[in-house]
């Protein structure tokens, strides 16, 4: 046997093409440098970072001025949740809160008074990069404050503020890209600095490359991060209510709208609740359209799935009275669109506001055309040169009804 089996010849080994295993090579190698591309040399989505920023700072601007005449009971020192047990759950939590470092009446106006401007020029985009931070830190003191009255909106509202210090959202539609516009065109886009601007650019080159470098990866990663939490949140709702019995059968929105808790406007809850088809098809329909979100954001089916979601919100926010939080999840939506559907949509206000400026673009009517003095032809070009005669005269002839010449 050993003689048969070393007289048998070896089955020859698998032979690999060099040239598929070269191009699969050059084809990953490929992606990895566009990723690195993107990743490094451009920040991307700039203006959805930017409709990021003005849509959580306008939210928490209106949130905090709703609760006004309520907020000494939310979060004053004489609350019902009062300083003390506030203390004793970040003992636990490891949440930490402004407002908790004094029990001074005047500290908590003055912190709520700064929580408005914060939101107001965080909103406004001015100095973000440091209006970010605070806005983070005031939106943290505040949840954390009252952590036992918050909702899913709040919780939302929180992590974007966190990852928004991260991002550049002011490098659009903000004070802070005015201010650089007007900067860059008195003093010309063109013209090289000079005095300690020039030594500066000649002694520190690799530093200022070094911070645009970690300013573009960190925006980069912040609203990647963003997007994968939209993602998740999307997709964890859609399988927790797929393993519900109730929104396997249908019935899931109707309990939804029979919450007392939940139905700011019961004869519109009741008028819902009575089409039990519409309520059947609007419980399916919102399970879909939660977990295909995932897996369309890379195509133009998006699109239509985010508009749907878009009522979604809007019915939420009517028909139980979420409004922060059907506006917290319609402005992270927000993040999937790209920058030329925002650079469209301004160009389209501009030109609406020039229309509006200038007349309100109004074409004209036959009244108006009937004041219009009828003409007998177009005016004719001053000839120049030795056709300026023959010109002349053809015009004449013409005018006294002559037929031209020939």
């Amino acid at each position: 046997m050993p003689a048969e089996q070393a007289s048998l010849p070896a089955s020859p080994s698998p032979r690999t093409d060099p040239g598929t295993t070269g191009a699969g090579a050059r084809r990953r190698s490929g992606r990895l440098a566009a990723l690195r591309t993107t990743l490094t040399e451009r920040p991307v989505s700039l203006y959805a970072a930017s409709v990021l920023r003005i849509g959580y700072g306008l939210l928490y601007l209106a949130f905090l001025l709703r609760e006004f005449p309520h907020r000494h009971e939310i979060w004053g020192p004489g609350s019902p949740w009062t300083p003390a047990l506030a203390a004793q759950l970040f003992e636990q939590t490891g949440w930490s809160s402004i407002l908790l470092l004094s029990d001074s009446r005047v500290y908590f106006e003055f912190c709520y008074g700064l929580a408005l401007l914060t939101s107001a020029l965080f909103m406004l985009g001015w100095r973000t990069r440091a209006m970010s931070v605070v806005f983070a830190v005031v939106v943290a003191s505040f949840h954390a404050r009252a952590i036992l009255m918050t909702d899913g909106g709040d919780n939302l509202m929180l992590l974007m503020a966190v990852y928004l210090c991260f991002t550049a959202c002011g490098r659009r539609w903000s004070l802070d890209a005015r201010r650089r516009r007007l900067r860059a065109s008195a003093s010309g886009a063109g013209s090289p600095p000079a005095g300690a601007e020039a030594d500066a650019s000649r002694l520190l080159p690799q530093l200022g490359a070094a911070r645009r470098l970690l300013v573009t990866v960190a925006h980069n990663c912040g609203l990647f991060v963003i997007a994968a939490q939209v993602c998740l949140l999307y997709g964890s709702a859609g399988l927790y209510k797929v393993q519900g019995s109730f929104w396997a059968d249908g019935t899931a929105l109707h309990y939804v709208v029979n919450l007392d808790l939940f139905r700011p406007w019961p004869a519109l809850s009741q008028m819902v609740d009575e089409r039990w088809l519409f309520v059947a098809a609007a419980g399916y329909l919102t399970v879909l359209l939660q977990l295909a979100l995932p897996f369309v954001l890379f195509g133009r089916f998006k699109y239509p799935v985010l508009v749907m979601l878009l009522g979604m919100h809007l019915g939420i926010a009517v028909l139980m009275g979420l409004p922060l939080f059907s506006g917290a999840m319609i402005v992270a939506d927000a993040v999937f669109l790209p920058d030329r559907f925002y650079r469209a949509l301004a160009e389209r206000g501009r030109r609406a506001v020039r229309r509006v400026a200038s007349g309100g673009g109004r074409s004209p009517s036959r009244s108006d055309a009937a004041l219009v003095p009828p003409q007998r032809g177009r005016a004719e070009p001053v000839p120049v040169g030795r056709r300026a005669g023959t010109a002349a005269a053809r015009a004449g002839r013409m005018t006294a009804g002559a037929p031209p010449a020939r």
